[in-house]
């Protein structure tokens, strides 16, 4: 039986932030992923004959100094400034977003831009009260008719269910402090303006940090690192079972290698990021809350990268498609994220995000008919000539968003506390960890507070304390009337 004090479950932010942070303080740990091939779980990036694909788009920008800090320490070298840029594409023409309401009023025409006015006056002055779902959220913040056209149709083909039936926890951490009056003020307002880090609106941010081949740049370079230390990270290793062993406290991770055998690991303690359902499946002695988690759902998703020559059609980082008429949610332009990630200046390579539930028809049509299917959608949209799509590929990722439906939170905290009470040296980090819907910057941070506590030897942070902006917020007479599993945001006192 091989031993060591610690073992990660995932190779992604969140684990391998751990691992390197562990390694550094000369804490033995090793990583197990997955994956037989890619380190960084949803942010790695995709090699197709030299064309490098970011699965599902990451901004590199934090409002947590900690978190940008150990991005300069891994890629010192590597990190390029790249502007921000996203945009709506509905009825065939392109709406900012974050949007403008200028433009996009005069864009909408005289009358339906008078009906948009209209039903934001009238939320302002009769907001729904304690929103509990992202269509009543949303029309609080932008008015029932903007609703309507710049958020429902995208958000409901992303989680395939009725913006009633999201809890409004997802649009209060995605698009926190956005609304039409703030909107309007980061159109008006000088972009010259020296800002605070910590009071920018995540949503608004012009420019952001990215790695010149990608994000999964980042955490090769984090694995590197944590073997060049000392610890170890293993892929193809999938944990099929967890063992806590009492009374010594310790536990047993068993993995299957990638030639087949089954291997068991001892170790202290444990950090996992597995998502939380997968995870309840495999840990013994059962947990009592398993139904619980065994509730808990999450949405998959499909991109289809198709090869294309530059048109210049479009220079965003990526586009919301709000079209009902096709399937593609949203389209990346991989190019846009950095010029290092197309090896052909003559051509560009776009990514069509589909989402889905895994073992649906769309998941399961054969790669070439998905291939067809981007390529009609594409042309239907006008966004390329069918004769300029030279190739494609496709790459399925499951487990992509953990759902946010109106019992998830209640699931959670039942899964969360029995954990804490009756397994204690397990940890959860990250975002299907810890079942949160949030970026890589709050993912590190759950690790990185997670590790602050194992070195220490005891529970120094609370890491359900870290909100959507990676920052940590101590308890206080302020939190009394949150969730009790800290799923929305903290009292504001910052580490």
């Amino acid at each position: 039986m091989q031993k060591t004090k610690v073992v990660c479950i995932g190779a992604g932010p969140a684990g391998l932030t751990a691992g390197y942070l562990l390694a550094k303080n000369k804490v033995p740990a090793l990583v197990l992923e997955a994956d037989p091939l890619y380190v960084g779980g949803l942010s790695r990036t995709v090699n197709y004959k030299g064309f490098l694909f970011d699965i599902g788009g990451h901004r590199f920008f934090s409002k947590a100094k900690e978190i940008e800090d150990l991005w300069s320490e891994l890629l010192p070298a590597d990190m390029l400034e790249r502007p921000r840029s996203s945009r709506i594409y509905y009825r065939r023409r392109f709406f900012s977003y974050p949007l403008k309401p200028f433009e996009a009023l005069i864009k909408l025409g005289i009358f339906e831009s008078a009906a948009c006015a209209l039903s934001y006056f009238k939320a302002r002055l009769s907001p729904v009260p304690n929103p509990q779902n992202f269509e009543e959220w949303v029309s609080n913040q932008f008015g029932r008719r903007l609703f309507n056209i710049f958020f429902k149709t995208y958000t409901e083909k992303v989680w395939g269910m009725s913006c009633k039936e999201i809890s409004a926890d997802w649009a209060a951490q995605r698009i926190k402090g956005l609304s039409l009056a703030s909107a309007i003020w980061n159109a008006l307002a000088p972009k010259n303006r020296p800002r605070d880090r910590s009071k920018v609106i995540k949503t608004l941010i012009d420019t952001f940090r990215y790695p010149r081949k990608g994000p999964g740049m980042m955490w090769e370079a984090a694995a590197r690192r944590i073997e060049d230390l000392g610890g170890q990270v293993r892929l193809g290793c999938r944990v099929n079972a967890l063992y806590y062993q009492a009374p010594s406290g310790n536990y047993r991770v068993c993995y299957e290698t990638p030639q087949g055998k089954v291997e068991c690991v001892e170790s202290d303690q444990v950090i996992s990021s597995a998502p939380l359902r997968d995870l309840a499946d495999i840990l013994h002695p059962k947990l009592k809350s398993l139904e619980a988690a065994n509730c808990l759902k999450y949405r998959d998703f499909i991109t289809v990268a198709l090869i294309v020559k530059d048109r210049r059609v479009f220079g965003d980082n990526w586009i919301y498609i709000h079209d009902p008429d096709v399937k593609v949610g949203r389209i990346q332009n991989f190019k846009s994220w950095s010029p290092e990630m197309v090896p052909d200046p003559a051509l560009c390579c776009y990514g069509l995000e589909y989402f889905c539930f895994a073992g649906d028809g769309l998941w399961d049509s054969p790669d070439q008919a998905l291939i067809e299917l981007a390529k009609s959608e594409l042309s239907t949209l006008g966004l390329a000539a069918r004769e300029d799509i030279l190739d494609g590929c496709v790459v399925r990722q499951e487990k992509a968003y953990p759902v946010y439906d109106a019992g998830y939170a209640q699931h959670v905290e039942q899964v969360r506390q029995e954990i804490e009470r009756d397994y204690p040296g397990l940890h959860l980090v990250g975002r299907n960890g810890m079942h949160k819907y949030n970026n890589q910057d709050h993912a590190m941070m759950t690790a990185m507070l997670t590790v602050a506590n194992i070195i220490e030897g005891r529970p120094l942070y609370d890491v359900w304390r870290v909100n959507q902006d990676a920052e940590y917020h101590e308890a206080g007479t302020a939190g009394q009337d949150l969730a009790a599993s800290g799923l929305r945001n903290c009292p504001q006192k910052k580490l």
